[in-house]
């Protein structure tokens, strides 16, 4: 936020204070991105043990969507690149440096009299209506399986294609194009049978359930499963996730742990009864 102080009367000269602090935030942001640096940072204040002054500092927001951050995202888009060239077909583990040990500090000591806090523990207790995952001894590499050719002795390490579509909220319209072929409207074909709560509530949880599914099938497939991932929407608006998994796993796996995949989360009852439609009492008309 770029803020100004004037001693100027803007009655008498016509300044609009507004708007030049509007113009100036324009312009820095434009500055910004054009030298690919951060628009929105995170400004926080660093104390300095050895010196014992107080910096403040701009830390970069990290985001991966480019309506908030075009920098960052650019970055991140790079990062990823550049982490898939250099290891998505290597054939051994990564050296990982072991994380540097810290300092001791100070007030340690009085933190060992503190008593320790209660830990809150959840409930992996799975829902009856739900299969259960498939079992599978779990190993700490990152290495997909092998296949060899018995004719030429050759080993590969292929990777898969994977996709994940929700299910149907009702009869989507078609249409027949000028080629003659028919496509998919993405409008559904009866809005009164059309399945709109389930359709949204899908939607805000996507997220969330597509992380359940990766844990998921890391741990049925044994190892810690490496993937790109892009989240786009179908012509219904749903969300569809395509993502390119390094490594093979069977397809009776993936299709269990997506049969036995799920977000529990508790939502307020959404009928009817509880709908209002603005200013109407009476719900819209389809036509």
């Amino acid at each position: 936020m770029v803020s100004f102080r004037t001693t100027l009367d803007t009655h008498a000269v016509g300044l609009d204070v507004e708007d030049a602090a509007r113009q100036a935030r324009e312009l820095a942001r434009a500055g910004a991105e054009a030298n690919g640096v951060c628009t929105s940072p995170v400004v926080r204040s660093v104390f300095d043990r050895e010196i014992g002054t107080t910096h403040i500092v701009p830390i970069p927001c990290g985001s991966t969507r480019e309506s908030k951050c075009k920098a960052c995202a650019e970055k991140a888009r790079r990062l990823r690149m550049h982490q898939c060239r250099e290891g998505w077909h290597r054939d051994d583990e990564p050296d990982v440096p072991p994380a540097p040990t810290a300092a001791p500090d100070e007030d340690d000591d009085e933190k060992e009299d503190e008593p320790a806090p209660e830990r809150v523990t959840r409930s992996t207790r799975r829902r009856p209506d739900v299969p259960d995952l498939p079992t599978q001894k779990m190993t700490s590499g990152t290495l997909g399986r092998t296949f060899t050719d018995p004719r030429t002795g050759q080993t590969f390490r292929p990777s898969m294609f994977l996709t994940l579509t929700l299910g149907s909220y009702g009869d989507i319209g078609r249409r027949r194009r000028a080629d003659g072929k028919w496509e998919s409207t993405g409008v559904p074909a009866n809005p009164r049978t059309y399945d709109y709560r389930k359709a949204a509530l899908d939607a805000l949880m996507f997220s969330r359930v597509v992380d359940r599914f990766m844990q998921n099938l890391r741990r049925c497939a044994g190892y810690t499963v490496q993937y790109f991932a892009a989240v786009e929407p179908q012509k219904r608006l749903a969300p569809h996730l395509h993502a390119a998994i390094r490594g093979t796993i069977p397809r009776a796996i993936v299709k269990q742990v997506a049969a036995a995949t799920y977000f529990a989360a508790w939502w307020p009852p959404c009928t009817d009864a509880n709908v209002v439609y603005g200013e109407h009492t009476e719900p819209p008309v389809w036509g």
